[in-house]
């Protein structure tokens, strides 16, 4: 993410209880995993899912740094362009 402009290096994943007691308009979901169970954590928001392959599995097999890194790069960007769209 450093890459791309970002720093996340004080981030983490979290958990959707930590979010149970807020009441969100909108969900937006990139795992189908998470897809599954948002439905039922956030009541009535507005849920939009799209779904983008998992960097960790296909990484998996890579036969160098680099090459592993090519598939977080792609799904990362995959992801911007797609955030795009929700702003215009």
């Amino acid at each position: 993410m450093a890459e791309a402009g970002l720093d996340i290096s004080n981030h983490r994943s979290k958990s959707v209880d930590e979010f149970k007691d807020i009441d969100f308009d909108i969900v937006i979901t990139v795992c189908d995993k998470a897809r599954e169970t948002c439905p039922i954590c956030f009541g009535k928001a507005e849920k939009i899912h799209k779904s983008f392959q998992d960097p960790p599995f296909l990484a998996k097999d890579a036969k160098s740094e680099e090459e592993a890194l090519a598939h977080y790069r792609r799904v990362r960007d995959e992801i911007r362009d797609f955030v795009k769209t929700l702003l215009l």
